[in-house]
């Protein structure tokens, strides 16, 4: 029996805004998608100039081995403000151009819940290992 103890962390009180995104591609483009996604999207979005910091706390892709081909995206906002101000309009025009232009095959939008919810989803507290 190990004498080493579990190490944790746990946050709570919490109110964190969580996107929520839900696409579908074929299930041989899945890589792909992926690897195009973390290169446009997600340090397009860390990395926009005017901010000092990346807006979102973390962004997690998730697979579902009973449905191929399907992704989902969960993003942490710091803020909803800073989740706002990347949505502006040109920054995401210019980040999906990039992305169509990089990733030319079929993608759709199954879900958005966050949008259903009118942005209502958040992280309230959070347990996690520490290795």
């Amino acid at each position: 029996m190990s004498s080493v103890k579990p190490s944790f962390t746990y946050s709570t009180g919490e109110q964190l805004p969580v996107e929520v995104l839900v696409f579908r591609v074929a299930p041989e483009h899945v890589d792909e998608f992926i690897a195009v996604d973390h290169e446009v999207w997600t340090l397009g979005e860390a990395l926009l100039p005017g901010f000092d910091r990346i807006p979102f706390r973390s962004k997690e892709v998730w697979t579902d081995d009973s449905k191929p081909g399907e992704i989902t995206l969960t993003f942490v906002w710091e803020s909803l403000d800073d989740w706002k101000r990347v949505g502006e309009p040109s920054i995401q025009a210019a980040l999906q151009a990039e992305f169509d232009r990089r990733f030319p095959h079929h993608v759709e939008l199954v879900a958005a819940p966050h949008e259903e919810s009118n942005h209502g989803i958040h992280r309230v507290s959070r347990f996690q290992r520490v290795d």
